[in-house]
This record gives structure tokens, sequence and C-alpha cells, in this order.
């Protein structure tokens, strides 16, 4: 299990499994994030990685372009923790 906190000061803490994405695990612990495709398709639980390692499957270019990759923003449904991370939810 690691450890997500959420937010500059990591105010809110929840778990996630090592084959869980984050979408999941947050919905399980209560966090507040908006769902919707839950496929990588329509961006609407996107959020930004602040520290940690992180895996990100397959997700559309057009909702999570390459320069936004490359700034730690993804896509919670199609991510996967490596490490305890810190997240920032946009939505």
């Amino acid at each position: 299990m690691f450890k997500i906190s959420v937010g500059e000061n990591g105010e809110q803490l929840f778990l996630c499994a090592k084959d869980e994405d984050l979408l999941s695990a947050a919905r399980k612990n209560a966090q507040k994030i908006m769902r919707g495709c839950c496929s990588g398709g329509c961006g609407v639980c996107k959020i930004k990685i602040d520290e940690g390692q992180f895996r990100r499957d397959t997700s559309s270019m057009a909702v999570l372009p390459a320069h936004e990759r490359e700034q730690n923003y993804t896509l919670a449904c199609k991510t996967f923790a490596l490490s305890d991370l810190r997240i920032t939810f946009l939505k």
C-alpha cells in the first residue's frame, strides 16, 4: 500500500494498493474527485503528481497532451502509484 497525500500540505491522505488506479483508491476512500468515462478518454479526472513515482497507462492525447505529461499531469483513472505520492486534484 502506498500513502497518497493531497494538496500542498498533504492535508488529506488515503491509501492506494500497488495495482489500483488512483481514481478507484480516491473514491474508495471518500476523496472528492470528479470522474467521467474511467477509460482515459474524457480528462475529467485530471490530476497533477507533485512528488513520487507513478506509472501511467494509455490515455487520450487530446485530453492529456505531451506538454502536460512532461509536467506530471495525468489522469487518475489511468495512473498507478509506484511509491508514496503527493498529488493535486484539479477539479
